[in-house]
C-alpha cells in the first residue's frame, strides 16, 4: 500500500481551518483534519515582510486526491493565495488502511 500524504494549510484562524477541514472530511477527500489553533507566520507578501497569527490545518489523505483537495481549499479559503503543501508520510499499515478506507 502506498504511503499517505499530509497536506499543510495556513488559515486565518481556527474557525476557518475547522470549516475547511470539516468540508473535506464530509466529502471523503481527507480521512482526518487536525487543527493547530495558534501559530505565528513570517512571510514576504507584496514586497514586504509580514507577520501574522494563523492556524495550521493538517490533512491526512492519499496522493490521488491532491488536485481535488487543492481545488476545494481554494473555494473555501479566505486568503488570496492559500499555501497548500503536500508531503508524503510513512505511517503504520493500520493507519494507511484507515486513510485509504475513509477517502474516495
Amino acid at each position: 500500500m502506498p504511503a499517505i500524504s499530509v497536506c499543510f494549510v495556513s488559515c486565518s484562524g481556527a474557525a476557518e481551518a475547522e470549516k475547511i477541514g470539516k468540508a473535506l472530511v464530509k466529502k471523503r477527500l481527507v480521512a482526518c483534519a487536525n487543527i493547530v489553533p495558534k501559530i505565528s507566520s513570517v512571510y514576504r507578501w507584496n514586497g514586504k515582510v509580514k507577520r501574522s497569527r494563523e492556524a495550521l490545518l493538517l490533512l491526512k489523505t492519499k496522493k490521488s486526491l491532491h488536485k481535488k483537495i487543492a481545488a476545494e481549499i481554494k473555494k473555501l479559503h479566505s486568503f488570496e493565495l492559500p499555501a497548500i503543501e503536500f508531503i508524503e508520510a510513512e505511517t503504520t499499515r493500520m493507519a494507511q488502511k484507515w486513510v485509504f478506507g475513509e477517502t474516495l
